[in-house]
């Protein structure tokens, strides 16, 4: 934001120093009412340098930031971010909320369960570090399908989805017709399979979670033993599996 109050300072400084450029006796002297081809441009520099400020501002101010490429999302802001522009589409309005709420539960999750592994482990610790690397593991695998569930939603078209509600309206043939509805249908089971992903993912971290609290004491090599430990390195492994 701050980078537009900047551009758009910018941006009144300049229309200014046109505007006194034009209208100073010391530089072009244009005077409005001395003459009509003076009072025409005088008028028409005015009226422009109004309309460039109010465009300017609301291309800077209100107007919302082009969307970066999916390939460059990276933060977790990033992602909740991308989820929002893309509520817009009404036939996943629900599907997206349910992604949106998955995205602030695993931010909760992550950082409640690095604040119980401080308080039970030091950092230098084995266990510290084993735990820890498998919670990055499976966020890296959560944000890996909601990348890939934006890839999907990039490239559905809620127009051409709502054309097939009304199939007698279309001059397209029936097979052509039913092939483009499973490709839309195609599209729903990805999304869906995607999220019921990430759900059993935030589940598998309320197992750990609740496991780790339950310790008193556990040595290093007793971690991969752990059930919830199993589930989760079985999740990571089958998911590599399917993308793969």
């Amino acid at each position: 934001m701050n980078n537009r109050f900047l551009k758009l300072l910018v941006l009144i400084l300049g229309v200014a120093a046109l505007n006194i450029v034009v209208f100073s006796p010391g530089l072009l002297g244009v005077s409005i009412g001395s003459n009509a081809l003076a009072t025409a441009s005088g008028v028409t520099i005015l009226v422009a340098s109004v309309l460039t400020l109010l465009y300017g501002s609301y291309t800077l101010l209100q107007a919302p930031p082009s969307a970066p490429p999916i390939r460059e999302i990276q933060s977790h802001e990033d992602y909740v971010e991308a989820f929002r522009r893309y509520r817009r589409l009404k036939p996943l309005e629900e599907e997206l909320t349910l992604g949106l709420g998955q995205l602030e539960r695993m931010q909760k999750k992550k950082e409640t369960l690095l604040g119980v592994l401080d308080q039970r482990f030091s950092p230098e610790e084995l266990s510290y570090r084993k735990f820890a690397t498998v919670i990055q593991e499976v966020e890296s695998l959560f944000y890996r399908n909601d990348r890939s569930l934006l890839n999907r939603l990039q490239v559905f078209d809620e127009a051409e989805y709502a054309s097939l509600s009304k199939p007698k309206t279309s001059s397209l043939a029936p097979d052509v017709l039913r092939q483009r509805a499973e490709v839309y249908q195609d599209h729903f089971s990805f999304v869906r399979g995607s999220l019921e992903t990430n759900e059993e993912i935030l589940l598998k971290l309320d197992k750990l979670l609740l496991e780790i609290s339950r310790l008193d004491s556990l040595e290093p090599d007793e971690i991969e033993k752990m059930p919830c430990m199993q589930e989760i390195d079985v999740l990571i492994q089958q998911t590599k599996y399917y993308k793969n």
